[in-house]
């Protein structure tokens, strides 16, 4: 694309040619194409972050967490004391210069003191601070320590016998493993959560003996039933998963989907509490007490007095105070609906595979792992093949040595420079330089009669032992058995029992709880500002004057029952949804509830339409200032959910003037500001799906005229129906007569 240049600003003050203070000032805008741009500044980024950074790779862990361990590895932190977090920091700093806050937060998760992991990497003392607290931080890293835990040896075992590969850190001062050889699936052991550009991952944890059940499984039978032998995921923080069998299988097929986790606690009835002890894993305690505080100041929980974080050095606590009578069942099955002590756990196992990103169900993970650690494995027995090959290799020019060992000395007695010996010693004995050399560095005390018996033996036993290992090589099963062996050595070593318990969902204990609320006739009132009233019936009869303030008077009147719910709706084009039973029933005399501030309205929004949905089977007929009539039916404005506000409730193109609700069809009467009326049946209006819709012409308006309202025809005082009757929409209608207008002439005798 061609350059443009901006022409130069000429006459200013700040750009004159006299203005010591600006030299040279120019402008120049490139045009380039979008697609260009994103190819060359966005997808570099891109890339970077979904490889580099948010994703994991079949060994379990991302780039950071990876480069981490490793340090920790090399520094000698397998065994010993523990060193200060700080220290550790520094040295990973190394590998990965992305701040030492953010290599810190990587220790803090793989620490055991911080919960995060079933089988944690890191074991640590001091202030790790707890995953399920929001507001627990850790201490800074001078004054933590840390090292290897045990399980760490199942990493980075065999490391250095070529079972992965090496690349150069970031300035080429050293070197870094590509993957850790973990000789376990690491990758559905450990929870991994991350968020890259454009795609994300979710990777719940599984108990660690069940997958290495599942793996040996997997190897001895690929189409063996995974969910037998590992059912569900296990959470450090324990609970109970919610177990749906079909649910589950869609997972493990094709790694997403989501299933619930609830809290565990137990009913002190000494002391009539409450005390919950585990609670879900994507969730934390102060969420937990915020809700439920939220509650009891909405009126919603009134057997609780009091709750209270009680977590200490025995583990998660949240005390619950009952108040007396109070059944402690009925109550958590209300709180485990209302409240994050149920909570959901998405699932999303994206996995970087050889550098590309890829969705995979646990069959398929499970397939990729036992491929990879197949290779390590050969690479591994490759890696010592060659070794013992190589002493073979020596052994055996020491055996040609050997048989005349007098004549090897005297060579090397009467070779007059030491650089001559390896090439004197090849030519006697036909032998290589390698070979030539090893026996030139062979001591004068082990030439004798034990040491060649010894050195015989052993290139007999290396001859067995390589052809054991090509026969290895050679066979995938005797490979498998090896993956095998080690599986089952670590269930031996580390394996643990489930923390996260299964229910059923079809024997869930916790139901959800009937609504208590007592049902009754109610009359709702609502003024022109804003103020609710719920009145009952025998209240209203001993004082029906409404009571309102000096500006203020009748807007809204209708009958309902208090079970039922309340749409209101706003000048913002909002729908706000409340509950009659969450409003305190009230008197004539008193001014009532202010909705805005109830509702948590927004500032300056105003309500325009209030009324009772019953079971959201009617239909909401809504007329605008341009003459427009838009028919939605009620269904639309039910949520599944207990959300409060609904945006976009209706059309936002021209003021609504008129809301009514109907049951049946009926006859309409619309009128317009230059004092002409029109009647239609409501049946001629097609229902529309979206709420938004700008509605059908109905009202054919003149020039700077507009729709000013709109009622029931047996609302009106019209007299002369078949005048103002259109058989078809739009219509302009007629003006007026004075008869149908409702106004009585006055005259004087």
């Amino acid at each position: 694309m061609p350059r443009k240049k901006q022409p130069e600003s000429g006459g200013g003050k700040k750009n004159s040619p006299n203005n010591p203070n600006v030299i040279g000032l120019r402008a120049e805008v490139i045009d380039q194409p979008i697609v260009d741009t994103l190819e060359t500044n966005f997808m570099p980024y891109a890339m970077s972050v979904i490889v580099s950074r948010a994703l994991p790779e079949i060994d379990g862990f991302k780039p950071s967490q990876r480069k981490l361990l490793y340090t920790m590895y090399k520094m000698g932190l397998s065994t010993g004391n523990r060193t200060k977090s700080s220290n550790i920091v520094g040295q990973t700093m190394r590998l990965n210069p992305h701040g030492e806050l953010a290599i810190y937060d990587t220790l803090v998760r793989l620490s055991a003191g911080y919960e995060a992991l079933l089988a944690p990497f890191v074991d640590s003392k001091g202030n790790f601070g707890k995953v399920y607290s929001r507001d627990m931080a850790c201490a800074a890293a001078r004054y933590t320590e840390a090292r290897l835990s045990s399980i760490c040896a199942e990493l980075f075992r065999d490391i250095d016998r070529d079972t992965v590969d090496f690349i150069d850190n970031y300035d080429s001062t050293t070197t870094e493993p590509v993957l850790l050889p973990t000789t376990f699936p690491n990758i559905l052991v450990s929870s991994n959560i991350g968020i890259a550009v454009g795609m994300a991952c979710r990777i719940c944890s599984f108990n660690l003996a069940e997958v290495c059940r599942a793996a040996i499984a997997y190897l001895r039978d690929p189409e063996c039933d995974l969910l037998e032998i590992m059912p569900a995921p296990d959470f450090p923080t324990g609970g109970e998963l919610i177990y749906d069998r079909g649910e589950m299988s869609a997972i493990y097929e094709t790694g997403r989907g989501s299933f619930k986790v609830r809290s565990r606690w137990t009913y002190v009835k000494e002391e009539n509490i409450i005390e919950v002890t585990e609670i879900p894993y994507s969730t934390t305690a102060e969420a937990i007490i915020d809700k439920i505080a939220e509650l009891i100041r909405a009126g919603k929980l009134r057997e609780v007095s009091d709750m209270r974080d009680e977590t200490g050095l025995q583990g998660l606590k949240l005390a619950i105070d009952l108040k007396r009578g109070t059944d402690p069942d009925k109550l958590m099955a209300k709180l485990m609906k209302l409240t994050p002590l149920t909570d959901s756990f998405s699932c999303d196992f994206n996995i970087l595979i050889a550098g590309s990103p890829r969705v995979m169900g646990v069959r398929k993970i499970l397939s990729e792992w036992c491929a990879w650690r197949t290779e390590a494995v050969r690479r591994r027995i490759f890696s010592d093949m060659e070794k013992k090959k190589s002493k073979l290799h020596l052994l055996r020019g020491l055996v040609k040595i050997l048989l005349d060992i007098d004549r090897a000395i005297k060579i090397i007695r009467e070779t007059t420079e030491e650089r001559d010996v390896v090439p004197n010693l090849m030519i006697a004995f036909g032998i290589d330089e390698a070979q030539a050399d090893y026996i030139a560095e062979i001591k004068l005390r082990n030439i004798n009669r034990e040491y060649i018996i010894k050195r015989t033996d052993e290139t007999a036993s290396l001859e067995n032992e390589i052809a054991d290992l090509e026969d290895t090589l050679a066979k995938p099963a005797r490979v498998r058995a090896i993956i095998i062996r080690e599986l089952e050595d670590v269930v031996k070593k580390h394996g643990a029992p489930r923390k996260t318990g299964i229910v059923a969902a079809s024997a869930e204990v916790f139901e959800e709880p009937e609504d208590s609320a007592p049902d009754y006739p109610v009359n709702v009132f609502l003024s022109r500002e804003g103020y609710f009233k719920k009145i009952t019936p025998q209240s209203l009869r001993m004082s029906a004057e409404q009571k309102y303030k000096e500006s203020d008077g009748a807007f809204l009147s209708f009958e309902s029952r208090n079970k039922n719910e309340l749409l209101i709706f706003t000048d913002r084009c909002q729908c706000y949804k409340a509950r009659l039973r969450d409003f305190e029933d009230t008197k004539a005399s008193s001014l009532g509830a202010f909705l805005p501030s109830a509702l948590g309205m927004d500032a300056g929004e105003n309500i325009i339409f209030a009324l009772d949905p019953a079971d959201y089977a009617a239909t909401l007929l809504i007329f605008f200032e341009n003459g427009k009539a838009a028919r939605v039916p009620l269904s639309a404005y039910a949520t599944k959910t207990n959300r409060r506000r609904l945006t976009g409730a209706f059309s936002d193109k021209s003021p609504a003037v008129t809301f009514m609700s109907l049951a049946e069809e009926a006859e309409i009467a619309l009128y317009s500001s230059d004092g002409r009326a029109m009647i239609f049946s409501s049946a001629q209006l097609s229902p529309k799906t979206t709420r938004g819709t700008q509605g059908v012409q109905a009202l054919t308006l003149r020039r700077n005229t507009k729709l000013t309202g709109a009622k029931l025809l047996a609302d009106t005082p019209i007299q002369n129906r078949a005048r103002y009757l259109s058989r078809a929409l739009p219509a302009a209608g007629a003006k007026l007569s004075d008869a149908d207008s409702g106004i009585r002439q006055f005259e004087l005798f």
